[in-house]
């Protein structure tokens, strides 16, 4: 199938499946006329590619296991161990924000807000508004 069909077909732009094929996740040939054709496999497989990004793996993930992929979709043991890892990266930043808000919410509402240390230690240095640096104590 041409590439306008394909992309009907599957919901992506013609743009972006031809940068699939120029990264290697689309395989199509070229007519003798120039035109690009795709097999019928091709909107199943740009499916999965949709579903995976969907689920946050990268293009580059996905190629990488673009093989197991095609082959046995429902049965690959690579993007499982991938998936169990992709969990344990969520969780780990899912405690980092946790303990982030709970710093946060314990600055609510407290005189100064920003000492370093959190809001029951003496101040800190006053900083430069953007910049990040210590603030000069000499008038202009």
């Amino acid at each position: 199938m041409r590439i306008g069909e394909l992309a009907r077909r599957t919901g992506v732009s013609r743009d972006t499946l031809r940068f699939y094929e120029k990264v290697g996740l689309l395989d199509g040939e070229r007519l003798a006329n120039g035109y690009r054709d795709f097999p019928p496999e091709a909107v199943t497989w740009l499916h999965y590619v949709r579903v995976a990004q969907g689920l946050g793996l990268t293009l580059a993930e996905i190629a990488r296991h673009g093989a197991e992929l095609r082959d046995a979709p429902d049965s690959a043991e690579a993007l499982s161990a991938l998936f169990e890892e992709r969990i344990r990266t969520i969780d780990r930043r899912m405690a980092e924000l946790a303990a982030l808000r709970a710093e946060l919410a314990a600055r609510v509402g407290t005189d100064c807000p920003l000492r370093v240390g959190g809001a029951s230690s003496p101040p800190g240095p006053a900083m430069e508004p953007r910049s990040g640096r210590p603030a000069s104590t000499s008038a202009p």
